[in-house]
């Protein structure tokens, strides 16, 4: 049988499972199916939900005219709340669908749309009592910013608009919404601090809010604090601050009462691995200490998932496979209660902790939503691919190696599609993930930026490392990048390539490098220290670590990657050391520099620096940018665009 050829329109056409959502009673499990590549101005998304059991096929509850995301279902697993932008294109706003599916209505039309919301599950309050069509009492928590008054409005419609930095700023406020009357009443406990995430104590209780002290993400997130909210009475109590980074807000009971974790930046640094943090809430009186429950673990936690009737679970990522982990309330610590190969995200569960959902994938399955107990094994229910089923993928195989220091190293490296080792040596592409808090996970390596099996199917080989700094081996590994990036974490990447030429698999006179975000800045700084690549690709890449302080929307992150910032006082700065700019003289190797004429987290300055180096000293070298873009390039033609550019500049050089 032939084989199915690999296309940019096939990767970037594909469909993709987000949102996981597992129902209170553990039946149903919703999600939301949207494409690779957005075609239109606006992006899509479709409702979906699927039986936890596979007795029955999956159902679609939306038709995807909109784009639908942050699934919640009600208490009573009757009916789902969600965002959608269907009634203002842009514009979010909570909807509900019945799980039988149906009409979805509308249950907020607020100015401004909204940002988050939390249904509030049934408790012994007076008025939580069922409605007549069977959905769920009660209350609904809505994030939003405030509605624009008439002076705003005048503002913007006689572009009288100037933004001064402090002046008007909108903070996304917690309010409380009355499904049956549709009243909105918004505390005045939290100030002017933003709203940034909401979590129920089980039992119908007290509400646990963690917000940021401005909407922006530099301090904001670096400022973040913890309250207490009780939605009958209206009071707040605040807990102090949180590390920085929180999110994952959960409730659990332990011996000494009421407990909250979430996972943030192990304190008291900003670069390193993610933990888990507990603090005890007293019933009056200050908070106890924030505890890391993940000390000295050598896995990364990504997200917690509360447990009504227990303790909360936790996604840990472990090397290049990914674990469901318990909070173990005598350790205090982490304890594992089951592995799944390759790549896991998205994990939810239900109100008793026994069935859980995953988008799960493998060396050559996509992400697909996978159920079953937390135990294992978990059932694939959905098949989003399957035109990818005759694709002849090229041979994914896991490596371990050692650092020049000794430090224990795994990436994967994926064979030319159809070949096997001893058919070497090939032309090797070396693709570095981002971060640097990413990693390389065991799963299908098929995207839209610069991917594995897009390169091994058109016939290259693909090395992709986990150098120190990355996710997957806990604190210690990642905080070695701290003030260093482009140092070690090269040699470890160096060494990788190093084992492959001296294996037979790459031909050292055909050696090519890339990546996005963090990976381009790796590809931008390995040109500059060898000229032993015949061609890169920079992906949105840092060409500047001070700059990116200063412009960069997570400035104190990036001052801690780099070393230090341009402000403190004449230079030379630890940071020019670290900057591919500084080495811009010595590139001879061509560079393909690709990015977002929006990106806010690292400004298209960067790739104009070293554009115009690059320029200034004669390096052969494409500058391309894609309106409109962010970050990460969301629309179809473009991906299409660095699907096509990427592979095309690798021929031309490697070939």
């Amino acid at each position: 049988m032939a084989r199915a050829q690999l296309t940019a329109e096939l990767v970037v056409d594909g469909r993709v499972p987000q949102a996981l959502a597992l129902s209170p009673d553990g039946r149903w499990v919703a999600y939301v199916v949207a494409p690779v590549g957005r075609a239109g101005v606006h992006p899509v998304g479709e409702l979906w939900v699927a039986a936890v059991d596979g007795a029955e096929p999956p159902r679609r509850l939306t038709p995807g005219e909109a784009y639908d995301s942050a699934l919640r279902w009600a208490a009573d697993s009757l009916s789902i709340y969600f965002l959608s932008d269907r009634a203002e294109r842009g514009t979010a706003q909570l909807h509900r669908v019945g799980l039988a599916g149906g009409a979805v209505r509308a249950v907020t039309s607020w100015a401004g749309g909204v940002s988050g919301h939390l249904p509030l599950a049934v408790g012994d309050r007076p008025h939580d009592r069922q409605h007549e069509d069977g959905a769920d009492p009660g209350l609904v928590v809505v994030i939003a910013a405030d509605e624009p008054s008439t002076e705003d409005e005048r503002r913007r419609g006689e572009r009288d608009d100037a933004w001064v930095w402090g002046e008007r700023v909108r903070p996304d406020r917690l309010r409380l919404l009355d499904v049956h009357s549709g009243r909105i009443r918004t505390p005045d406990g939290f100030g002017e601090r933003h709203v940034v995430e909401v979590a129920q104590r089980p039992g119908g209780g007290t509400l646990a809010v963690l917000t940021w002290s401005t909407p922006d993400i530099d301090p904001g997130l670096v400022e973040p604090a913890l309250h207490l909210f009780d939605p009958d009475s209206g009071v707040t109590r605040d807990l102090g601050p949180a590390a920085a980074g929180a999110s994952s807000l959960v409730w659990w009971r332990a011996g000494d009462g009421w407990h909250l974790a979430y996972v943030a930046k192990t304190p008291p640094g900003l670069v390193g691995g993610r933990a888990v943090l507990d603090v005890a809430v007293p019933v009056d009186g200050p908070v106890g200490e924030h505890r890391n429950l993940t000390a000295g673990m050598t896995v990364c936690p990504t997200h917690l998932v509360q447990v009504d009737a227990g303790v909360p679970l936790v996604l840990v990522a472990d090397g290049l496979d990914t674990a469901i982990h318990r909070l173990d309330p005598a350790g205090p610590t982490l304890v594992e209660v089951s592995r799944l190969d390759g790549l896991a995200t998205s994990l939810t569960t239900n109100r008793h902790g026994d069935a859980v959902a995953a988008v799960v994938s493998t060396s050559y399955r996509p992400g697909n939503v996978h159920a079953g107990p937390p135990s294992g094994p978990l059932a694939r229910l959905t098949d989003l691919r399957p035109e990818l089923r005759d694709v002849q993928w090229g041979v994914q195989r896991r490596l371990s190696y050692e650092a020049s220091d000794g430090l224990a190293l795994d990436g994967l490296l994926i064979l030319p599609a159809g070949r096997s080792r001893e058919d070497g040596p090939f032309p090797l592409v070396t693709l570095v993930h981002g971060g640097p808090y990413d990693r390389y996970a065991d799963g299908l390596k098929l995207g839209w930026y610069p991917s594995g099996q897009w390169l091994a199917t058109a016939g290259y080989a693909v090395f992709l490392p986990n150098p120190r700094g990355g996710q997957g081996h806990g604190h210690d590994f990642a905080v070695r990048v701290a003030g260093a990036v482009g140092l070690d974490e090269w040699g470890d990447i160096s060494a990788g390539i190093d084992l492959l030429v001296a294996g037979g698999v790459a031909d050292p006179d055909r050696l090519g490098i890339g990546g996005w975000s963090h990976g381009g800045f790796m590809a931008a700084w390995a040109v500059g220290q060898t000229d032993r690549f015949k061609a890169a690709v920079m992906g949105a890449g840092i060409s500047d670590w001070g700059m990116l302080a200063a412009t960069g929307e997570e400035g104190p992150f990036e001052a801690a990657l780099g070393g230090s910032t341009g402000w403190e006082g004449t230079g030379p700065h630890p940071h020019d050391r670290l900057s591919p700019i500084s080495y811009a003289a010595k590139v001879g190797t061509p560079v393909l520099i690709l990015h977002g004429e929006n990106d806010t987290n690292v400004p298209l300055s960067q790739a104009r620096f070293f554009h115009r180096a690059l320029r200034r000293f004669g390096v052969e070298h494409e500058y391309v940018v894609y309106p409109r873009e962010n970050h990460s390039i969301r629309e179809r033609n473009h991906q299409l665009d660095v699907l096509r550019r990427t592979r095309a500049w690798f021929d031309r050089w490697l070939g």
